[in-house]
């Protein structure tokens, strides 16, 4: 994956570097039986009310039908094209299996047009193929990792990201997770063989704030230049520091633990994240 960058003929065009799609993908419309409209809420609730700031308008967008539980196992499927997604910063592969359906999955990297995919116990340790932890080898990278059995797919499937199986203990495997954090997942639950694609998705640059109202991002306004009403840091003559960093309900914004204590799920975890 490279990315590309542009003469500045314009201020937009000075800053902006984006993804190249020449040579990666290989389909420019998705298929239609696997895409469903995605409904646009501009941040409103259910009774309308706005419930989250800073959304509204960009580009329509259709959703695509991603494969996150892979059932069908040790049924062989042909990787037919490598496409875009507008609602992931990955790309996505179109599979066709040998039963006749179809679907989609998180494109690793190295993983080409023709290329044959398995699930399953049976399948072997290879790119895109997806397996339980159990018949996963020590040390191997993987992605679109199962948090509970049949759950599906629930962590790393970002561009670039990856975790390492680095142990087993009982009916547990010891998982790095792309945050840093260690922690223990049932053998039974599956993961794919890889690193996703895209890695270069994090090199990428707007440009322009234009292309974050393409994605439905309105201006944001910063705590500091509202009114003492508006944000605790908010007001004062002149230009203020802020104070400490807060949120706009008074919770400090840095270092402040938010996870409950009690939660149940905390037990698994061996190391926590990285600051």
């Amino acid at each position: 994956m490279a990315v590309r960058k542009f003469k500045p003929t314009t201020p937009g065009q000075r800053h902006k570097v984006i993804g190249v799609f020449k040579g990666q993908i290989t389909a420019t419309t998705p298929e239609k039986t696997l895409t469903v409209g995605k409904r646009s809420t501009g941040g409103r609730n259910s009774s309308g009310h706005l419930s989250t700031r800073y959304r509204g308008g960009g580009h329509k967008r259709k959703l695509r039908l991603i494969d996150f539980k892979r059932v069908n196992d040790g049924v062989p499927a042909t990787v037919k094209t490598i496409e875009y997604d507008p609602n992931r910063s990955a790309r996505i592969a179109l599979l066709y299996y040998q039963d006749g359906t179809k679907a989609y999955m998180i494109a690793p990297n190295g993983l080409e047009v023709g290329q044959t995919v398995v699930s399953g116990e049976n399948a072997a340790p290879e790119v895109g193929n997806c397996l339980p932890l159990s018949k996963i080898p020590v040390g191997t990278l993987i992605h679109c990792i199962e948090l509970r059995p049949g759950q599906g797919a629930s962590m790393a499937r970002s561009a670039g990201t990856f975790a390492q199986l680095t142990s087993r203990e009982g009916n547990y495997a010891i998982i790095k997770l792309p945050s840093g954090e260690t922690r223990r997942i049932l053998l039974t639950c599956r993961a794919t063989i890889g690193v996703v694609g895209n890695s270069d998705h994090n090199l990428e640059k707007s440009g322009k704030a234009g292309r974050s109202r393409w994605l439905g991002r309105r201006p944001h306004n910063r705590g500091v230049v509202m009114n003492p009403v508006d944000h605790p840091m908010g007001g004062g003559e002149g230009r203020q520091s802020g104070g400490h960093p807060r949120s706009r309900t008074g919770l400090y914004a840095k270092g402040l633990k938010t996870r409950s204590p009690k939660k149940h799920s905390s037990k698994y975890i061996i190391e926590r994240r990285k600051k």
